[in-house]
């Protein structure tokens, strides 16, 4: 982290500008001296560029790649891992996107602390493949900003060729739809106990029987006539928030069976679009800015408030039906790929730091980076 500059130290206007965790990744409303930023910079930790900073406070974990500009970052609260080159920067990006930091689930601090950082756990592919990894992501992400700023309703995009060779299934049928256009809200009560498992729906898990996640059922069978109806690939929004899912997690029944869910939830049946798109479009953070615009955080500080008509308002991109199958196809690929990577990280040897080990999907704690390879007991989790 950056040496810490005091208030009197900063002014409106000047030279370098100072980032804090408030104006992070956004527009400085302070600066410092040329002077103090020059020696500050020869004298204590500074970025190199490409380096990922990560927010430490408020927005806890929201990241920015350094472009090596001369400017400044508010000492704790903005970090950065100093790193080997066993470990690749764009790689790292993507971690960060779905890391779970270790020893905050569940907590009300927010705040991440140099402990939560360096034990949380990491899985590593070989460096090529790390980069390769970061460079597709990249180019994904580029490709949304570049839907993004197109009008859908109004206009055909204009794709250059790189953004076609980048995405080789892209077409420009893109639009945006409502919620509420794809989906029907499920209303149908469980009159007469038709169904008695009970679902439950987990930002880690998905959707999954109460009883396999609570070792018991939690929901009194007299109770369940008033619970929905949760049909094979419905949809459920839990307004529950972690740091894991900061507006909830919205997840598919893909259990195969008919189950039903307390009142508390928002259970929605889509038709007219790929399940599996939709699915991915949910597992990502392009609905939350629509969320946090338009909703709180409630009158308890661990569920999100938005009402029912506003929620379907949300606005959904869409490409055809060939097209969203692709993308399904090709992210379901991607899972199982690095879920493959996560399983072999369990054979691996633990205290080894060759690159013929890395290649085998080797678990390693941040705190390790430079020094040995860690063994991992549970690979297939991203969390400590």
């Amino acid at each position: 982290m950056c040496r810490r500059i005091f208030k009197e130290q900063t002014s409106e206007t000047g030279d370098i500008p100072f980032y804090k965790f408030g104006t992070f990744g956004a527009d400085p409303d302070a600066f410092i001296s040329r002077e103090l930023f020059e020696e500050y910079k020869s004298k204590y930790p500074y970025p190199q560029k490409g380096d990922i900073l990560i927010s430490a406070s408020g927005s806890i974990g929201r990241t920015v790649e350094f472009a090596g500009n001369n400017e400044y970052f508010q000492d704790s609260n903005i970090v950065w891992l100093n790193h080997d080159e066993r470990l690749s920067n764009p790689f790292l990006k993507c971690f960060y996107s779905v890391v779970k930091w270790a020893g905050i689930e569940g907590s009300t601090i927010k705040r991440l602390y140099n402990d939560n950082i360096l034990n949380t756990v990491i899985c590593m592919p070989s460096v090529p493949e790390q980069k390769r990894i970061g460079l597709f992501f990249e180019n994904l992400d580029n490709l949304i900003t570049l839907h993004q700023r197109q009008h859908f309703l109004h206009s055909t995009p204009d794709i250059s060729l790189s953004v076609r060779l980048i995405h080789p299934f892209y077409t420009s049928s893109w639009e945006q739809r409502k919620l509420s256009e794809i989906t029907d809200k499920v209303t149908e009560k469980n009159a007469g106990l038709q169904y008695v498992e009970t679902f439950t729906n987990s930002a880690e898990f998905g959707i999954i029987s109460q009883r396999d996640f609570f070792d018991h059922d939690i929901a009194k069978l007299g109770s369940l006539d008033g619970y929905y109806i949760v049909k094979n690939e419905d949809f459920v929004y839990n307004p529950r928030i972690s740091t894991s899912a900061r507006v909830g997690p919205i997840n598919r029944n893909k259990l195969g069976r008919t189950g039903v869910m307390s009142p508390l939830y928002t259970v929605f049946r889509p038709h007219d679009i790929d399940t599996t798109y939709l699915e991915y479009f949910f597992k990502c953070g392009y609905w939350h800015s629509f969320m946090n615009f338009n909703g709180d955080s409630g009158a308890r500080s661990d569920r999100f408030s938005i009402r029912d008509n506003v929620f379907f308002q949300m606005p959904i991109p869409i490409p055809d039906i060939d097209e969203q199958r692709k993308i399904g196809e090709l992210l379901t690929c991607l899972d199982n790929l690095i879920t493959l990577h996560q399983r072999k990280g369990k054979a691996a040897v633990s205290g080894c730091s060759n690159d013929a080990n890395n290649s085998k999907g080797v678990c390693c704690k941040a705190r390790d980076f430079g020094y040995k390879c860690h063994k991992k007991d549970e690979p297939n989790r991203f969390d400590a």
